[in-house]
């Protein structure tokens, strides 16, 4: 069964992907597919293998086998760079910014990928941090900025390299309830207004309720369960494995 969340096509596609660590299998088999303007949230407990599967994604580990293409291209096996400039941003777990640089000089950075000189990578820049809701710290260095703000600023940068996919790597982790909130208006604004397609990992399940149109379960490392939000919550072995100990 595919995961398509209409009858458009599918902008990437994840077939039978397995990888391999010192004998350990972290992802078996696993398939799924993203449909162009969907939003699909990737759950399971932790060391099921939603990493491994974005990072095979994103270029920084080849699959053992399986294949991942994206608008129809075959993209595994591919530099990260390579992935970035095919049209695929992603976040990570944990938030790194430029700390010696400003917020504006942070994702100006990531703006580089697709602009051709600084002054238009520093113009889409402070478009992007009004998206985001930080145009009034541009000035401001990134070490001063709270946890909340690092979180909005990671996705600007990832948002800067012009993605046709956003890979969201459990964004909301560690933010209270309306600070979740916030960023669940934020994707929904940028999936609905400006077509942005998504694939997140998340265990603050608010927002995977809130926010996705589809679901895949991963444990270890095998899709256990797919569908809509609704019937992924309510299945048995969803339940057994993930939601009936980490629901919140």
């Amino acid at each position: 069964m595919t995961i398509g969340i209409s009858r458009m096509a599918a902008l990437l596609e994840v077939e039978g992907i397995s990888k391999r660590f010192s004998g350990l299998k972290a992802v078996d088999s696993a398939s799924f597919e993203v449909s162009q303007g969907g939003i699909v949230a990737l759950i399971g407990p932790n060391g099921a293998g939603k990493t491994t599967c974005f990072n095979m994604i994103a270029g920084v580990y080849r699959p053992d086998s399986g294949r991942i293409t994206l608008a129809g291209r075959r993209i595994d096996g591919w530099r990260p760079d390579q992935v970035c400039k095919a049209g695929i941003g992603r976040t990570f777990q944990i938030v790194k910014p430029f700390v010696g640089l400003t917020v504006l000089e942070n994702v100006v950075v990531g703006a580089l990928n697709a602009s051709a000189d600084v002054a238009t990578a520093e113009a889409s820049s402070l478009r992007i941090l009004g998206d985001v809701g930080l145009a009034a710290k541009a000035d401001m260095p990134a070490s001063a900025l709270t946890l909340p703000d690092r979180k909005r600023l990671e996705v600007a940068r990832a948002l800067a390299t012009g993605p046709r996919l956003l890979l969201l790597d459990e964004v909301m982790a560690g933010l209270r309830p309306t600070e979740v909130d916030g960023m669940v208006a934020l994707f929904r604004r940028l999936n609905q207004e400006h077509g942005l397609t998504i694939l997140l990992i998340e265990h603050v399940m608010r927002a995977v309720m809130a926010l996705s149109q589809h679901i895949v379960v991963l444990h270890h490392g095998e899709v256990i369960a797919r569908g809509a939000p609704e019937a992924v919550a309510n299945d048995p072995a969803v339940l057994e494995c993930y939601l009936g100990a980490e629901a919140v």
